[in-house]
């Protein structure tokens, strides 16, 4: 079994240590996904890179959320599960909107179970939908560029959820309050 570090500031190649340094200096500690990305500096800097850059999508904060959890659940990730469960408390996202993400159950706001389900689908599909499925998408109140948002996102959680899943990533102390376990039935 190969066992993958998690590093330090002191212990990270020299191309992830300013990014970890950043880390730190963000979050008040080196989040562990990060620490362990960090053997790949290319890794870690596109992990922080689209992170800053789906923070600039055109959804709000608890709507991003839904399609990063919804990928988080879908892919099994304890780890990101759990951290954006405390993420999305600071960011105000109403606790029911978590629970639910959490549970894998439907929104009954029409709009954001949209969004849930249209993130599910390009989980699930691999990217391949019908032109019913981002025609549903788009009548709930989204736009086209929301279809590529969702992408990004997927494509952000897919850089997360499987490094997690490679490196074995433990929660942090930070986020043990929000851990979350796979075996919860998955609904699309």
């Amino acid at each position: 079994m190969t066992n993958f570090i998690l590093h330090t500031e002191e212990t990270a190649p020299e191309g992830s240590k300013a990014l970890l340094q950043g880390a730190k200096k963000a979050y008040g500690f080196v989040p562990n996904l990060m620490a362990g990305l960090a053997e790949s500096p290319a890794a870690v800097d596109a992990y922080i890179t689209l992170s800053g850059i789906f923070d600039k999508s055109d959804f709000t904060p608890a709507e991003r959320q839904i399609v990063l959890m919804t990928n988080n659940r879908l892919n099994g990730c304890t780890y990101c599960m759990a951290a954006h469960s405390t993420i999305s408390k600071m960011q105000k996202v109403p606790a029911d909107v978590i629970e639910t993400l959490r549970q894998g159950t439907s929104f009954s706001d029409p709009k954001l179970e949209a969004l849930r389900v249209f993130s599910a689908k390009v989980n699930q599909n691999r990217g391949v939908l019908s032109d019913a499925d981002i025609d549903a998408f788009i009548a709930a109140g989204y736009s086209q560029a929301n279809v590529l948002e969702v992408i990004l996102g997927t494509g952000l959680k897919v850089l997360s959820n499987y490094s997690n899943h490679v490196i074995e990533t433990p929660v942090d102390d930070a986020f043990q309050s929000d851990k979350w376990s796979v075996d919860i039935p998955v609904a699309v």
